[in-house]
């Protein structure tokens, strides 16, 4: 398949597109990364160099892929990291310019606003666009724990109340993959995703791996593995338990080198292949 990835770019380390090109390209997919900032590395240390890439930077960009003809060729659309207003705008014309060049491609959102560990770390005014511009467009949209909460203004403490917030993001989306779940009424040594469409609704847990300071990009690393899977199969079940494996390898690759950075490329086998493997339950 082949992907048009909008995401953040960093010189160090692995979130955006630095988390999900990789990935997909060692499943065997073509990935066209467009790049919506330039950073040295991610905002998590604190300190960084660099920019947003100008919203008309990176519409020309988009518009040179479709100059060649190359947009009918593209099976979805990756977008992420929004850094303020006007590439938002650009997210959107995006959108419209794969669909009308493949009908068929998929657009799979990932509302990137923050985490519970940080609260919101984008300008204000994206959680806006994401809730009422971006996903009612997409076909598979992918919060987080956090980012469900924000976005829906629903607490979310329990199976029954993370599934009802889910369902709200459901106008538009044909599906929401929820990630790093932690809910009152589950196991404290697990963790949870759960995906989640209008009549049906999967969930997969793996074990809780405690890091000092968690590795950034898992998000969007989950995003890209699951997209590529669920487009390939329609299998949701069989996608969520082969996208918690493989960030579970990875993850487990990181604990084990005592690293902070997502190991993606020493764990690219395990990626592929992963150890252990997770199987999706319906809920």
């Amino acid at each position: 398949m082949r992907f048009l990835s909008l995401q953040s770019h960093v010189a160090y380390g692995y979130v955006g597109n630095r988390a999900a090109t990789f990935p997909l390209q060692r499943l065997g997919h073509e990935v066209w990364a467009v790049n919506t900032v330039e950073f040295s590395n991610h905002t998590g240390y604190g300190a960084w160099r660099g920019r947003t890439a100008p919203a008309d930077q990176v519409a020309d960009i988009v518009a040179g892929i479709e100059a060649l003809g190359f947009l009918s060729r593209c099976d979805a659309l990756l977008t992420g990291y929004v850094g303020d207003a006007a590439l938002g705008d650009v997210v959107l014309d995006t959108a419209r310019r794969v669909r009308a060049a493949n009908a068929k491609a998929i657009w799979c959102c990932d509302p990137v606003l923050g985490d519970i560990d940080t609260g919101i770390y984008v300008k204000p005014g994206i959680d806006t666009f994401f809730r009422e511009r971006a996903i009612p467009l997409a076909d598979l949209v992918t919060p987080n724990h956090f980012e469900l909460e924000h976005l829906t203004g629903m607490k979310v403490a329990t199976m029954g109340e993370a599934l009802a917030a889910a369902r709200q993001l459901l106008r538009g989306p044909r599906l929401a993959l929820i990630t790093s779940l932690r809910r009152a009424d589950g196991p404290a040594d697990q963790i949870e995703m759960i995906a989640v469409g209008r009549d049906a609704a999967w969930r997969v847990a793996t074990p809780l791996i405690g890091f000092e300071i968690a590795p950034n990009g898992t998000g969007d690393a989950v995003a890209a593995l699951f997209a590529a899977r669920w487009i390939e199969t329609g299998d949701v079940a069989a996608a969520l338990g082969q996208a918690a494996s493989a960030i579970f390898a990875v993850l487990e690759t990181t604990k084990a080198l005592g690293e902070r950075e997502l190991q993606l490329v020493t764990a690219q086998d395990r990626l592929v292949a992963p150890p252990r493997r997770f199987t999706a339950e319906k809920v």
